[in-house]
């Protein structure tokens, strides 16, 4: 479909791209890989065809379309976030303008049998053919639910795009990447500003999408589980793996010791011959044999490999000072942003030495919490710091905290005391500020690198709590794996905010799941909790309830939506150490109990299932593609209300199944009447 032929980009004396070729064909999945700065960006744009190579070529078939989103978008704001992505289908409302002026036109006429007439009929029909071709019966439908999946909500549809952050008008631009349909789709980090629950949803569109997929990105998950083949760009060359990027790591790591191998064997044949010439250059009988040497050293094609810094496993943080055993405790702790409850009297406690991660999907309270413990934010209830504790902060917007007009080396020095500062220059090269890096100005810097060098500034002060929130946005896999072997030497306390399960595998101890603003305490590792929950990543707790878009009967909802919740009692027989059988009345009451409970759940499950019901007629409506319905900011604001209160009564079946289910286990063994 599109063939890279000999591609090189020359800067001045500085070869980016060395003779690159590789082809792209239909219904590919391309992760594009390798290090900053090695042209991974500028390789998408001559693909593109945004920029030129200095020799070589892109070929292209004439009838191509290709969608591009680059890091550093030109966006004009001058409508609203649905007008502009309906923009993504320019020749389906031009073809709609030309529809409704024909059919004006014709209306107007009265000359039925002329030639000019039926021209008009024709071009109508012809119209209305591509319309219908191009999908035009449904295509604002589409865009709605599209938006909807990139985390706009349907109040956010007529809300002007001016008003958007970077990160949210770059989810705009991807929309009318992806409703366009090209054959080729470029994304140059497409997840740095998507929340999980959206990522999720890209990751599900781009692995049924039937053109071909080229991505840069840093999220390992995103790329195993959207890509089949890797393409690393190192010193100018490509290496071309057909496999995901997990499996290429290894290969490569093979692939890299042979280099290694070949680069030892070469370079002690090169020394050896330099010897050989510098000892016999001025001896007449040898003069032929030098001669030759030196032509066989000028011919010989050398090896290059691509330095790796090693210096990153020696990195650590400052030593903690010791603190109290409780670092942090919550008491019957919550908090409300005016009417809306965030947290709801939580308990919970974090000793010395702890590493601890916050999980649960986007709004649960995590950020809210952390901020709690950190102070800067009223709260009911107890929420306290044991003695002697110290706490180290990196927010989500940390990079944006920086002083712009500092150097990267001055935002460090300034900070350093003790000994630390004679190790700066290697502190800053483990993460990945080399040579004159060090010397540039913090505003110049990318989102990945002002991260880099926030967490920097972690390094060099001595604190023995540290409360990580998202820390690993915006950085890419090596620095999150600097990072994460760094914090595991940590001897202090850690708290992390995270989605990102590969960073929190082997790094936390013990997890906090967020949950109906509550939270839920699980011991041990990332991976006993995964166990734990049934579920095979992360981020399925960013999606909804599976009850909440699949009908199912009592029995099934059950099982799939409460997976934690004990299976009903069976039998219980009644063993000797069982307690004194109940009175006449002591029964009556328990059966009255045990009758109320189960009303309760069967009220509930009746709820659901009306609830459900009425989602299911409005997907219906939507899918119908009614304009009517799909352009109503109230429909979108009912779905969404409609929605929550499906949550809300999930939650109540649980909260009342839990009880009967306690209640049957306590009192079943002495009342075989329940």
């Amino acid at each position: 479909m599109v063939s890279v032929n000999n591609v090189s980009l020359l800067f001045g004396s500085f070869v980016l791209l060395d003779e690159v070729s590789f082809l792209i064909t239909r219904q590919e999945r391309i992760g594009l890989t390798g290090r900053n700065g090695a042209g991974k960006s500028t390789l998408m744009k001559i693909i593109a065809g945004l920029q030129d190579p200095t020799s070589g070529s892109v070929e292209r078939p004439r009838e191509l379309t290709i969608g591009y989103l680059e890091q550093q978008m030109k966006i004009s704001d001058t409508t609203t976030v649905l007008e502009e992505a309906l923009k993504a289908f320019t020749e389906l409302r031009s073809l709609e303008e030309e529809i409704n002026h024909l059919t004006r036109e014709l209306t107007e006429r009265t000359d039925y049998e002329t030639e000019n007439y039926h021209n008009l009929i024709d071009r109508l029909h012809t119209a209305g053919e591509r319309h219908s071709i191009l999908g035009g019966s449904d295509y604002v439908a589409t865009t709605g639910q599209t938006l909807t999946g990139l985390g706009f909500s349907a109040k956010d549809f007529n809300r002007p795009t001016r008003e958007l952050s970077g990160g949210w008008r770059m989810r705009v631009e991807l929309a009318k990447i992806l409703l366009r349909k090209p054959d080729l789709i470029l994304l140059d980090e497409p997840t740095n500003h998507l929340d999980i629950e959206s990522i999720i949803w890209l990751e599900t569109f781009l692995e049924t999408y039937p053109g071909a997929v080229i991505l840069v990105s840093h999220d390992r998950t995103f790329l195993d589980n959207v890509t089949r083949r890797t393409v690393e760009i190192s010193l100018g060359k490509i290496y071309d793996y057909r496999v995901p990027y997990t499996k290429y790591t290894v290969l490569r790591r093979e692939r890299r010791e042979q280099q290694t191998a070949a680069y030892r064997n070469q370079q002690k044949m090169i020394d050896d011959t330099e010897k050989f010439i510098e000892r016999f250059r001025y001896k007449p009988t040898k003069a032929v044999q030098v001669q030759s040497k030196i032509k066989q050293l000028k011919k010989l094609d050398r090896i290059e490999i691509e330095d790796e810094d090693t210096t990153a496993m020696n990195i650590r943080f400052s030593p903690a000072p010791r603190s109290g055993t409780v670092v942090v405790e919550a008491d019957e702790a919550s908090k409300r942003y005016g009417s809306h409850l965030v947290l709801d009297k939580i308990s919970m406690k974090i000793e010395r030495g702890e590493k601890v991660a916050f999980v649960g999907r986007n709004g649960e309270g995590k950020t809210t919490l952390a901020r709690m413990i950190l102070g800067q934010i009223d709260f009911e209830g107890i929420v306290k710091r044991g003695h002697n504790v110290s706490v180290g902060y990196f927010a989500q917007n940390q990079d944006e905290l920086l002083n712009d007009e500092m150097t990267v080396f001055e935002t460090v020095d300034r900070i350093a005391v003790g000994d630390i500062r004679t190790r700066l220059r290697d502190i800053l090269g483990a993460f990945l500020f080399h040579g004159e890096d060090i010397d540039k100005k913090v505003k110049v810097l990318s989102g990945g690198e002002r991260s880099r060098l926030a967490i920097v500034q972690l390094l060099l002060e001595p604190y023995n709590l540290l409360l990580l929130d998202e820390p690993t946005n915006h950085l890419d896999i090596r620095s999150k794996e600097i990072l994460k072997q760094a914090l595991i030497k940590y001897d202090g306390t850690l708290i992390v905010v995270s989605h990102d399960r590969d960073f929190l595998d082997g790094l936390v101890n013990k997890v906090f799941e967020f949950r109906h603003r509550k939270i839920r305490t699980h011991l041990g590792g990332i991976a006993e909790f995964l166990r734990a929950r049934k579920i095979e990543s992360l981020r399925e707790l960013e999606k909804k309830s599976p009850g909440a878009t699949k009908k199912t009967s009592g029995t099934e909802k059950k099982g799939q939506v409460h997976a934690d919740i004990p299976p009903p009692v069976k039998e219980v027989r009644a063993t000797p150490e069982a307690k004194p059988a109940l009175s006449y009345n002591e029964k009556k009451e328990t059966e009255r109990v045990f009758r109320r409970l189960q009303k309760r759940v069967t009220e509930t499950e009746a709820a659901i299932t009306a609830t459900e019901a009425e989602i299911a007629a409005m997907d219906a409506k939507l899918a119908s593609g009614d304009a009517a319905v799909v352009s109503d900011p109230a429909f979108y604001s009912a779905y969404e209300e409609t929605k929550q209160r499906l949550d809300s009564l999930m939650q109540q079946w649980e909260e009342a199944h839990g009880e009967m289910e306690g209640f049957t286990a306590e009192y079943m063994n002495n009342n075989d009447t329940v």
